[in-house]
């Protein structure tokens, strides 16, 4: 997979694994299935992954990605790793809210209470 075409921005602090997205609109259906590929790699790189998805740059989420971050949230927890979403707009987290993925997933405000919050 190049580089140059990923859809993801990937920082690591520590021993977290912090992901942004490329893209404002995450609505293709490649582009999910290219993020889903990309996050899962990071996942299988980790022995005990800690994973922060920076929502920051998305103004948009097809259920499609919603889709993919329940695919990811299963891939953690089988690795016994930990997930954390930060920084998701209001719109979009009314979607959480009204799927009831809010009480699947640890949302926090911004990246700084999310990697606070990593044990």
């Amino acid at each position: 997979m190049a580089t140059g075409s990923s859809r993801l921005r990937v920082k690591h602090e520590r021993d977290i694994t912090q992901v942004e997205f490329v893209d404002r609109n995450i609505l293709d259906e490649a582009n999910i299935q290219q993020i889903g590929e990309e996050i899962a790699s990071l996942i299988d790189a980790s022995p005990s992954p800690k994973l922060l998805i920076n929502f920051s740059s998305v103004d948009h989420l097809s259920s499609a990605a919603l889709g993919t971050l329940i695919t990811i949230n299963n891939k953690m927890k089988a690795r016994k790793g930990q997930l954390r979403l930060a920084n998701i707009d209001p719109q979009i987290y009314e979607v959480f809210k009204i799927t009831k993925l809010d009480r699947l997933f640890s949302i926090h405000d911004n990246a700084e209470a999310a990697i606070a919050s990593f044990t």
